[in-house]
C-alpha cells in the first residue's frame, strides 16, 4: 500500500523521445539534432551584406544610362516613387519572412506548403544568374590584371587584334578646339580589345557553333569561383567579415573617381546631360515601367538573398531601420555613380569633340569599353583604370555572395541533418558544378550565351516568383497575421502603407511590370548579332521552367495532403506545424509548444526515428507519453493515477473534478 501511495508522487519518467535536450544532459546529440544553423557574429555584417548585395554593377552600368535616357533628372520622380509603392515594402516583407522563421528560401515556406514551388523558382533563378554573373567578374578580373602596366593595352592600335577600321579617338585640336571625329566608320582601340581581344568573338560564327575556350578567361573564371568559395567557406561567419570591405571600399573609390571626374575639363557638360530634367518624358508609360524595373532588379528583390541574410539574424533585430538604410543607401549611391560616369564622359566628348549621347552606354559596354577608352586620357591611366575595375570586382563579389550563400542556405535547410556539418564540402561542390556549367562563357562565342542568360534567367518569371510571393503571404496566410508577427519581431505592426503596399499597389505594380514585359518583348541580340528562333525559344523556356516550378509544386503538396481536392487544398495552404521562429524562447502566442524538441526544428516523428522506444509504442502508447510530459509534471492525481489514465479513459474523471478544473 504504501508503494502504491508514493507511486505518483515519485518524479515522472520523460520518455526519451520527447525529451528536449536541456533535460537529456550530456547525452550525445550528434545524432539526433543538426549542427547549429549559425549568425552574424558583428553588429553590422547584416546590413553591410544587405548594402553589398543591393549595390552591385548595376548601379554603375545601368542607372546612369536608363537616367539619362528617360528624362534626366525628371527619371528621379517616378524612380522614387516606384521606390515607396514596391522597393521598400517589398524589400521589408523578404527580411521580414526570413527573420521571422530562420529558414532559407526553401523551408520558409512552412508558411503555407502549397506555395513551396515559388521558393525553387528562386533557386533555379539565382542558379542562372550566379552562373554568368561571376562571369562577369572574371571579365573584370582580366582587365584588372590588364591594368598592371605602364601603357595600357587598348591606348593604340597597331597590335595584332587591330583591323584597318582601328582609329585612335582623340580629338586633333585647332584654333577653335577639338575637331569632330566620325566615329561611325571607325572603331576605337578598346572596343577592339574587348570585342577581338578579350571575347575574341571573331572565333565564333554564332550562339550555335562557340569554338574553342579562352583559357586566359577560363583561368579568371576559375580565379573568380576561388575568390567566392574562400569568402563563403564558413557561411555568414567569413563572408560577414569580407564584407566590412567590399561592402566599404567602392565607396571610396567611387568618391575618388567622382572628385577627379568633376576636375576635368569638360565634366559639367556631362553632369548637365545627365541631369537636365526633361518633363516631358513623364507623360510615357515607358519612363515610369523604366523606374520601377530599375528599383526592382536594383534591391534583389525575389532572388532569395534577402530573406536568406535575414534568416541569420536575431529574432528582435530591427530590420525596419536596415529597410530604410539600404534602400535609400542603395538610390543615392545610383546617383552618385551616375556624377562619376557622366563626368568623365563629358570630359571624354569634348576631347574628342562629339556629343555626350554617342559616347555613352549601358552595360558591359560603358564598363568595358566607353569607360576604358576615356582612362587613357587621363595622365596616371594604369592607376585610375586599375581603381575603376577593381571597384567593380569589390561591387560584384558581394552580389555573388549572396547567390550561392542563397542557394547553399536553401537546400542545407531542406537537408540540415546530413548536409549541414558538411557545409563546407557543399559549397564546395556548389562553386565546380557552377564552374563548369559556365565553361561555355567561356568561348569564342560565349558573349552571345550570356546575353541570352542575361535577358531571361530573371526576366518574367522572376516578377511571377514575386508577385506569387506577396499573394500567398497577404492573402493565403494572412495580412493581419502576418502583421502580428511582426509585431511578435519587432513590438509594433506595420502601418497602412505597408499594408495597402503588400495587399493591392505593390502586386498591381509588378503585374503591369510583368503584362508591359510580354507586350513590349523583343527578340534578343547582340550588336549586329541577331540570336536564331531556337536560341529565342531556348530563352523562353528558361524563363517559363521557373514559373512552372510554382503550380508544380503545388501538385506535388496537395498530393501529399488526403481528402477531397478541396480538403487537401485547405491543409496545404495551411502554415506547417512548426511554421514561426526558431527559438523556443521566441515562440510566444500561438507558437508556444509548437516546437518539437527544445531549440532543435526537428518534427517529433523524426526524434522517434532514432530511439529504441519508436519500434515499441503503439499510437495509444504516443498519446500516453505526450499526456504524461505535458501535466504529469505538473499535478499528479492521488490514488497512483496520472492524466495519462485520463487520456486515455483509464480511471473517471468526476471524482478529480477539482484537480481536473484547476489544470484545464
Amino acid at each position: 500500500m504504501k508503494k502504491l501511495q508514493g507511486a505518483h508522487l515519485r518524479k515522472p519518467v520523460t520518455p526519451d523521445l520527447l525529451m528536449t535536450p536541456s533535460d537529456q544532459g550530456d547525452v550525445d546529440l550528434d545524432v539526433d539534432f543538426a549542427a547549429d544553423r549559425g549568425n552574424w557574429t558583428g553588429k553590422l555584417d547584416f546590413l553591410l551584406s544587405c548594402i553589398g548585395y543591393c549595390v552591385g554593377l548595376g548601379n554603375v552600368w545601368r542607372f546612369p544610362y536608363r537616367a539619362y535616357t528617360n528624362g534626366g533628372g525628371a527619371f528621379l520622380v517616378p524612380y522614387f516613387l516606384m521606390l515607396a509603392i514596391c522597393g521598400i515594402p517589398l524589400f521589408f516583407l523578404e527580411l521580414s519572412l526570413g527573420q521571422f522563421s530562420s529558414l532559407g528560401p526553401l523551408a520558409v515556406w512552412k508558411i503555407s506548403p502549397l506555395f513551396k514551388g515559388a521558393g525553387a523558382a528562386m533557386l533555379l533563378i539565382v542558379g542562372l544568374v550566379a552562373i554568368y554573373y561571376n562571369m562577369i567578374i572574371a571579365y573584370v578580373l582580366f582587365y584588372l590584371f590588364a591594368s598592371l602596366t605602364s601603357t595600357l593595352p587598348w591606348e593604340h592600335c597597331g597590335n595584332w587584334w587591330n583591323t584597318d577600321l582601328c582609329l585612335e579617338h582623340r580629338g586633333s585640336k585647332n584654333g577653335n578646339g577639338a575637331l569632330p571625329l566620325n566615329l561611325t566608320s571607325t572603331v576605337s582601340p578598346s572596343e577592339e580589345y574587348w570585342s577581338r581581344y578579350v571575347l575574341h568573338i571573331q572565333g565564333s560564327r554564332g550562339i550555335g557553333s562557340p569554338g574553342g575556350i579562352r583559357w586566359n578567361l577560363c583561368l579568371c573564371l576559375l580565379l573568380a569561383w576561388v575568390i567566392v568559395f574562400l569568402c563563403i567557406l564558413k557561411g555568414v561567419k567569413s563572408s560577414g567579415k569580407v564584407v566590412y570591405f567590399t561592402a566599404t571600399f567602392p565607396y571610396l573609390i567611387l568618391l575618388m573617381l567622382l572628385v577627379r571626374g568633376v576636375t576635368l575639363p569638360g565634366a559639367w557638360k556631362g553632369v548637365q546631360f545627365y541631369l537636365t530634367p526633361q518633363f516631358h518624358h513623364l507623360l510615357s508609360s515607358k519612363v515610369w515601367i523604366e523606374a520601377a524595373l530599375q528599383i526592382f532588379y536594383s534591391l534583389g528583390v525575389g532572388f532569395g538573398g534577402l530573406l536568406t541574410f535575414a534568416s541569420y539574424n536575431t529574432f528582435h533585430q530591427n530590420i525596419y531601420r536596415d529597410t530604410f538604410i539600404v534602400t535609400l543607401g542603395n538610390a543615392v549611391t545610383s546617383i552618385l555613380a551616375g556624377f562619376a560616369i557622366f563626368s568623365v564622359l563629358g570630359y571624354m566628348s569634348q576631347e574628342l569633340g562629339v556629343p555626350v549621347d554617342q559616347v555613352a552606354k549601358a552595360g558591359p559596354g560603358l564598363a568595358f569599353v566607353v569607360y576604358p577608352q576615356a582612362m587613357t586620357m587621363l595622365p596616371l591611366s594604369p592607376f585610375w583604370s586599375f581603381l575603376f575595375f577593381f571597384m567593380l570586382l569589390t561591387l560584384g563579389l558581394d552580389s555573388q555572395f549572396a547567390f550561392l550563400e542563397t542557394i547553399v542556405t536553401a537546400v542545407t535547410d531542406e537537408f540540415p541533418y546530413y548536409l549541414r556539418p558538411k557545409k563546407a564540402v557543399f559549397s564546395g561542390l556548389i562553386c565546380v558544378a557552377m564552374y563548369l556549367m559556365g565553361l561555355v562563357l567561356t568561348t569564342d562565342g560565349g558573349m552571345y550565351w550570356l546575353v541570352l542568360l542575361d535577358d531571361y534567367s530573371a526576366s518574367f518569371g522572376l516578377m511571377v516568383v514575386v508577385i506569387t510571393t506577396c499573394l500567398a503571404v497577404t492573402r493565403v496566410y494572412g495580412i493581419q497575421r502576418f502583421c502580428r508577427d511582426i509585431h511578435m519581431m519587432l513590438g509594433f505592426k506595420p502601418g497602412l502603407y505597408f499594408r495597402a503596399c503588400w495587399l493591392f499597389l505593390s502586386p498591381a505594380t509588378l503585374l503591369a511590370l510583368l503584362v508591359y514585359s510580354i507586350v513590349k518583348y523583343q527578340p534578343s541580340e547582340y550588336g549586329s548579332y541577331r540570336f536564331p528562333a531556337w536560341a529565342e525559344l531556348l530563352g523562353i523556356l528558361m524563363g517559363l521552367l521557373s514559373c512552372l516550378m510554382i503550380p508544380a509544386g503545388m501538385l506535388v503538396a496537395v498530393l501529399r495532403e488526403e481528402g477531397s481536392l478541396w480538403e487537401r487544398l485547405q491543409q496545404a495552404s495551411r502554415p506547417a506545424m512548426d511554421w514561426g521562429p526558431s527559438l523556443e524562447e521566441n515562440r510566444t502566442g500561438m507558437y508556444v509548444a509548437t516546437l518539437a524538441g527544445s531549440q532543435s526544428p526537428k518534427p517529433l516523428m523524426v526524434h522517434m526515428r532514432n530511439s529504441t522506444l519508436a519500434g515499441l509504442l503503439s499510437a495509444r502508447m504516443v498519446i500516453l507519453a505526450v499526456c504524461t510530459v505535458s501535466v504529469e509534471t505538473l499535478v499528479p492525481l492521488p490514488g497512483g493515477h496520472s492524466f495519462a489514465d485520463a487520456c486515455l479513459g483509464d480511471f473517471n474523471p468526476e471524482s478529480y473534478g477539482e484537480v481536473v478544473t484547476m489544470t484545464g
